[in-house]
């Protein structure tokens, strides 16, 4: 089953989300590349968000006609399902990276980049900078 969108890649100039470090930026940033998303992405482990309501917003908010591809799959217990992946035909993505999207996905490149630097906080080691900072308070 294909589902497409209404609108094609020349009703209209695509908009991107403002924001390059959202999880509708990773999404598009991933289409845009030529690469297809299921369900089941990496990109959405320990997120809230599923992938069908980011593709979603960027169906409705942003215009994008992102199409569906659905398939038979089976689930970790043994049950038959249906999964989907998700993805933009060729010409849209050409015609959004002769416009003003490659820039856009450079930045959104960028912003991933500087997420990945960043060191991760632990709360195990939040808690131990504070006892030390009371410790220290203490021997006055």
């Amino acid at each position: 089953m294909i589902t497409r969108s209404t609108s094609s890649a020349s009703d209209k100039p695509f908009r991107y989300p403002k924001m390059p470090g959202t999880l509708r930026a990773d999404v598009l940033a991933v289409l845009l590349a030529s690469d297809d998303m299921t369900g089941i992405e990496s990109i959405f482990d320990q997120r809230k968000q599923s992938l069908s309501t980011v593709i979603r917003a960027l169906i409705r908010k942003y215009g994008w006609p992102i199409e569906r591809r659905d398939f038979p799959t089976n689930t970790a217990d043994g049950r038959a399902g249906w999964a989907s992946v998700y993805c933009l035909p060729q010409e849209v993505i050409d015609a959004a990276l002769a416009g003003s999207g490659r820039d856009w996905l450079d930045g959104v490149r960028a912003a991933r980049a500087a997420r990945r630097r960043r060191p991760l906080r632990s709360p195990g080691i939040a808690k131990s900078k504070a006892s030390v900072a009371l410790d220290e308070g203490d021997g006055e």
